[in-house]
């Protein structure tokens, strides 16, 4: 069973202790859909499926299955799926609409979100700002961003609908993936000047984008002006902050800014801590950055890959193998999996250092992960030498 079937049937498909008999069949339908590996049948299923009430109410089943043939590249199969919900009386009602419209976006298939925008009168359904802004969204999960631009600028007026705080932070996100920064700025003063109240996905959204994007004086503006409004900046605010600092080499500043966050009454997450251990690599400053790493148990925190990835090469180019292998063993054996590469430079190191014993068993272990031979293995010569040696 794949882990989309999985994920169906631990949502869906679990029953309670006593269950009726409506319940019943409609788990029936369910398991009918989870357990289907053939898509020609799976989508035979779903729509019959779909003439149950109780089964279209399940919008997380629609989604999980739409995703999994959108992985699978069987777009047609998608189309056949969704445009059969439209013969339903419920398509008439907006939240159902939008669903559809919101799976050809995610699904990469824009033109056919666009197809049912337009169809929405004929069905009998409003279009409101919650159909406009899933259209936009969907023009933005298809990376169409200069048609998310059009869009808001030509269509909203002629529908004479008025746009909300949900659509200026569609189109700031647009501007901030397409790095036009300026133009993310000009529409949060839009926004205000239309009378309509940057929340915080507002701010943290141009936060997280100009503080990544190099742009740190206009991240410091939008935090001055985020700190005078309702809105008190949470732990997304300050680890976009924190790294921005980090990309500027301001490591102690960044130490400072965490000290602030935990006077504020917040907690330093992952994020926090892997910038903070990134910025001490940076420096060179091996022994604060295992510090931080080694205090992670005592904040609640367990290294991940990020983690294991930033200080790893930083070991390797230090020379220190032996702590190497012993967190990508580490790493390894929590199925915290790691880019091959780091692996092998570490593999490298300690056959190099006559450590063969080691970087067999690092090689082994990268096997039973199922790294491919190709990409993580010893060194030519190197596990007959460690046959020898025993």
């Amino acid at each position: 069973m794949s882990s989309f079937t999985r994920l169906l049937y631990r949502s869906f498909c679990t029953s309670p202790a006593t269950t009726s008999p409506s319940s019943t069949s409609l788990n029936t339908l369910l398991q009918g859909v989870v357990k289907e590996r053939s898509f020609k049948k799976l989508v035979e299923k779903f729509k019959k499926s779909s003439e149950t009430y109780r089964f279209r109410c399940r919008p997380r089943v629609y989604e999980i299955t739409v995703r999994r043939l959108a992985d699978a590249k069987k777009f047609q199969y998608i189309e056949e799926i969704l445009e059969e919900q439209k013969k339903y009386s419920d398509i008439s009602k907006e939240g159902f609409a939008v669903r559809i419209i919101s799976l050809y976006g995610k699904s990469g298939m824009f033109d056919h979100a666009s197809k049912t925008f337009d169809q929405l009168p004929e069905l009998k359904c409003p279009r409101t700002v919650m159909a406009f802004n899933a259209l936009l969204t969907a023009s933005i999960d298809c990376k169409n961003f200069d048609e998310a631009d059009r869009i808001f600028r030509e269509l909203q007026p002629s529908l004479s609908i008025s746009p909300n705080n949900f659509t200026y932070n569609i189109m700031i996100r647009a501007f901030c993936e397409m790095g036009r920064f300026d133009s993310a700025l000009r529409m949060l003063d839009e926004m205000e000047k239309n009378g309509v109240e940057p929340n915080m996905i507002t701010f943290n959204t141009l936060l997280k984008a100009l503080y990544e994007g190099d742009r740190f004086s206009d991240g410091e503006k939008i935090w001055a002006k985020m700190e005078n409004t309702t809105c008190v900046p949470d732990n997304k605010s300050f680890n976009a902050k924190l790294e921005g600092l980090i990309r500027g080499g301001k490591t102690l500043e960044a130490v400072e800014l965490v000290k602030e966050l935990r006077s504020r009454g917040l907690k330093p997450d992952m994020y926090s801590f892997n910038s903070l251990i990134k910025g001490f690599c940076n420096e060179g400053d091996l022994e604060e950055a295992m510090r931080i790493y080694d205090d992670l148990a005592n904040n609640d925190c367990t290294p991940n890959r990020t983690t294991i990835q930033t200080i790893v090469p930083f070991l390797c180019k230090k020379g220190d193998f032996d702590l190497a292998f012993s967190l990508c063993k580490d790493s390894l054996s929590r199925h915290c999996l790691l880019d091959a590469g780091v692996l092998q430079a570490v593999v490298d190191g300690l056959v190099k250092e006559s450590k063969l014993d080691e970087a067999k068993e690092l090689v082994n272990l990268g096997r039973e992960k199922r790294y491919s031979r190709s990409f993580l293995k010893l060194p030519t010569g190197a596990e007959d030498a460690a046959e020898d040696a025993k």
